[in-house]
């Protein structure tokens, strides 16, 4: 082992937002990678599909990086890959369900047959570079999630993941909490952890108790059910198809991700489904109302979801009607609050009785609260801190349950995207930065949306356009024809008809100034059009539209 050499942390995402997780490790010349997801748009990002982080560090360094390894498969660790492996490429290590679930992205995207996916168990390790990686089993809302003890040249470091300490799960066992302290026991260099649910106090819930809610919402009950949820959570849709088959109900499955997910759980033996329980969408309607349970995306309100179009009578196959019972089986990601609203708003219209997380226990947290936290945190006994998978507040706040532990705060490291945590076996420091940020997909283009596309299309958005069209002479300058003026998203011109021949002559007085002063250099009229026009409009209508002038050379 080189004494000078380090080890070096770089999180490229999920720091300091909520998503987009995605950490290297590196030493000498090995480096991994820990989770690749992607984050999704902000409100004022219009038009973008997906965010994605930036991973030009990566690209640079592709001749070191010795693999991908994922704790689970949620679209916030998982996600970011098939963007990723079109830009580097090296094997990637995971439980089978993530595996399963990465193999749908990478068909999709073409990728699937110049990828090398290998499977692990919890209790396995994986040599990679100078690192060993170990698979440890934890509890979270998806099967096979794992946590990994990194070990490296100057020590151990323990990543969670997300996780539960769930004593009762639905299917599998415990989190291992005895190979934590197994590793605690041992020495462990650093600590990198979930910080999600750091604010809540206690415990997190048992997904035993949604069990027991939907027994109640089942019993006795003689309308149509419908219930949405993630469809990455596989024990509450094993849950919900164990409820209906035991009071006597046939299930059918209806958006793409949920259907997905089924398949491969299925086949990987990750979900059974009892027999003559399930039936195809399309054949649902021969089954009495009072038989039918629909499980359908759209827990978060998206406009393209299943649950969406059947509330706007969208759906080709169900459409909502008075007496349907809606059970939402998930709580709002910050930032959806408005559009699931819209839903249920929508649902309760059409006459359904509509069941959410503020009425009834139908959800519970996948993330550890702050009990749980202190677990962990006393089984592994870490010698450094490293908060992540959170905002500041998330962030601050868990460093702050560290110290409570009875951390030396300065073991304790607040970090940020791009930046790098040099660690040796006694020292911990941010050390300088590498690039990081967001790469923005829409439709098939990723990246090629940038600050300046974001800023038009704010501006287009919020003052709307006008274009203005004028033929010059090409020999003198002269104006031809025009102005005409075209608006989209500024007035309606039919009924604004004296603000248009302002605006008309205001042009046309700039383009006989610029012709009586011999300009004939195009950009320099369309910048007179567009001053002289901006400057009358803010004056008199407190707008700023984009103006657009185009000039037709005759």
């Amino acid at each position: 082992m080189n004494l000078a050499e380090k080890l070096k942390i770089i999180s490229l995402g999920g720091l300091n937002e909520i998503g987009k997780n995605i950490t290297v490790l590196e030493y000498g010349n090995d480096m991994i990678v820990v989770d690749c997801g992607l984050g999704f748009p902000e409100d004022d990002m219009y038009g973008v599909d997906l965010v994605v982080p930036d991973v030009t560090y990566l690209v640079k360094n592709q001749h070191r990086l010795r693999g991908f390894f994922f704790t689970h498969g949620h679209e916030d660790h998982i996600g970011g890959v098939p963007y990723v492996l079109k830009q580097v490429n090296a094997p990637l290590h995971t439980t089978r369900l993530t595996a399963g679930l990465i193999q749908i992205k990478l068909e999709e995207h073409g990728l699937l047959e110049t990828t090398s996916i290998f499977t692990h168990e919890a209790g396995d390790t994986v040599k990679a570079g100078c690192f060993k990686v170990e698979f440890i089993h934890m509890n979270h809302s998806i099967a096979d999630a794992v946590a990994f003890a990194i070990h490296t040249p100057v020590g151990t470091v323990i990543m969670t993941g997300d996780f539960k300490i769930d004593p009762t799960p639905i299917t599998g066992s415990i989190t291992d909490l005895a190979r934590l302290g197994a590793l605690g026991n041992k020495g462990v260099l650093a600590l990198l952890c979930d910080s999600t649910n750091v604010e809540r106090e206690g415990y997190s819930t048992s997904e035993r108790k949604v069990a027991h809610t939907f027994d109640e919402m089942f019993k006795g009950c003689d309308q149509r059910i419908i219930v949405t949820t993630f469809a990455s959570n596989v024990d509450r849709i094993q849950t919900v198809i164990n409820t209906a088959a035991r009071y006597g109900r046939k299930v059918a499955i209806t958006g793409r991700s949920m259907e997905n997910m089924l398949r491969v759980s299925t086949e990987l033996g990750y979900m059974e489904i009892p027999k003559n329980t399930l039936v195809d969408i399309n054949a649902i309607k021969s089954v009495p109302r009072d038989k039918q349970v629909i499980i359908t995306t759209g827990s978060q309100g998206e406009n393209m979801s299943a649950l969406y179009r059947m509330a706007f009578s969208g759906h080709r196959q169900v459409e909502i009607t008075a007496g349907d019972r809606v059970l939402i089986s998930a709580s709002a990601i910050p930032g959806n609050e408005k559009t699931i609203s819209a839903v249920i708003n929508e649902l309760y219209r059409k006459g359904a009785e509509v069941i959410y997380d503020k009425l009834a226990d139908l959800h519970v947290s996948g993330h550890a609260c702050q009990e749980e936290l202190k677990i962990i945190h006393a089984l592994v006994k870490p010698k450094f801190f490293i908060p992540v998978h959170g905002e500041q507040r998330h962030l601050k706040r868990h460093a702050q349950l560290a110290r409570e532990m009875g951390m030396d705060p300065s073991h304790i490291i607040i970090s940020d995207i791009g930046r790098v945590i040099e660690l040796s076996r006694n020292k911990a420091k941010i050390n300088g930065t590498v690039p990081a940020g967001k790469m923005l997909v829409d439709g098939l283009g990723v990246g090629d949306v940038g600050s300046v596309v974001l800023r038009d299309r704010k501006h287009l958005a919020e003052d709307g356009m006008i274009v203005v069209v004028v033929n010059l002479s090409g020999e003198d300058g002269s104006l031809l024809s025009g102005p005409d003026i075209i608006t989209r998203g500024f007035v309606y011109v039919k009924e604004s008809g004296d603000l248009m021949e302002e605006l008309h002559d205001i042009a046309e007085k700039a383009v006989s100034d610029c012709v009586d002063q011999g300009i004939t250099d195009w950009s320099t009229v369309k910048a007179s059009i567009k001053s002289s026009m901006s400057n009358y409009l803010f004056r008199h209508t407190k707008r700023n539209p984009m103006i657009l002038p185009v000039i037709m050379e005759i």
